[in-house]
């Protein structure tokens, strides 16, 4: 039997191709193929994946990029507080001053107010902090605790008294806070923890990740009306982990499972033209919330049991099973 040279040549040259590719992937992607090899990765990860993540310096030199996640308001001022955190944090607590500011914005919506035509006023803001991932066993090799703040600082090379450095605090108390009733938090200072969390609360790989994104490149990211156009969908499950990107020196987000929860996709349009595949999570069950909450507010309701809806930032994920939508 002969030797088919040119056969065997090619085929040593596709391997060598693909373990090329298989060494320039940064090790979170690696990780992300390997437990997640059927579940694509949106565009909130995919953005903060460096070429070669194995170098901290790529990561920890963007104290530029640690700002303070400023989406700006209705007439182009930013405000004080991330939108995560008037979504998500202390519901049982009134709104501050600076959350009133986002009275003139739908940010909240009802459930049943989803629907062909309907339209709303949104911005859909990116986060100023563009940090990257950095692999697991780097992320680990820095402590993230409020006990060790001066060696934190230290480490990149920020003065205690700098701005920098209330970021870098405020968002390790808020991962130190604990959770509210009903809800499973995790702070993820590497894609491998996001990935592990998510799918433990899921209890299953089979997952969904999605992010909201903005279809049109260049597009801006001002205020606009939206019309809501055909393909709204519901995602599977009443239980789903929602990741939200913090500001600090390397890519961290805050997890959290919430119970009575439901998410869906829907298409949008603005009144520019520009499309939108946004995401949605809605609170079915609100019965506990502080009854002067932003979202009572706008939405002139009480707390109970009629659903209350948001959009989520670009930057943020939801992870849902992996099942047929409803």
């Amino acid at each position: 039997m002969g030797f088919h040279l040119p056969l065997i040549f090619a085929l040593l040259s596709l391997a060598a191709v693909a373990l090329a590719n298989h060494a320039a992937q940064p090790a979170p992607q690696l990780y992300w193929n390997s437990v997640l090899p059927n579940t694509q990765m949106p565009r909130a990860i995919s953005e903060l994946l460096l070429p070669d993540s194995t170098n901290e310096e790529k990561s920890t030199n963007i104290m530029s990029a640690v700002g303070n996640g400023k989406p700006t308001d209705h007439k182009g001022k930013p405000e004080n507080i991330p939108l995560s955190n008037v979504l998500y944090n202390n519901v049982y607590d009134p709104p501050t001053d600076n959350q009133l500011h986002y009275k003139n914005i739908a940010i909240f919506f009802l459930e049943k107010d989803m629907r062909l035509g309907a339209t709303t006023n949104f911005q859909f803001a990116r986060n100023s902090n563009t940090a990257t991932f950095l692999p697991r066993e780097s992320a680990q090799s820095i402590p993230f605790s409020s006990n060790k703040l001066l060696e934190i600082f230290n480490h990149f090379s920020v003065k205690p008294t700098s701005v920098e450095a209330k970021t870098i605090k405020q968002t390790i108390e808020e991962c130190e806070a604990p959770g509210i009733k009903g809800e499973e938090k995790y702070c993820a200072t590497s894609l491998e923890s996001m990935v592990d969390f998510s799918t433990s609360k899921l209890r299953t790989r089979n997952v969904q990740a999605i992010s909201t994104e903005v279809l049109e490149k260049g597009a801006t990211m001002s205020m606009h009306k939206y019309t809501t156009m055909p393909g709204l969908k519901k995602l599977a499950g009443d239980k789903v982990v929602v990741c939200h990107k913090q500001n600090y020196p390397y890519a961290v987000f805050y997890c959290h499972a919430i119970k009575s929860t439901v998410a869906y996709v829907l298409s949008l349009k603005g009144d520019d033209g520009v499309k939108v595949k946004a995401v949605a999570i809605c609170h079915l069950d609100t019965s506990e919330w502080n009854p002067k909450h932003l979202a009572f507010q706008i939405l002139k309701v009480k707390p109970g049991k009629i659903p209350i809806c948001h959009f989520l930032p670009t930057d943020h994920i939801v992870w849902v099973p992996n099942h047929k939508s409803a």
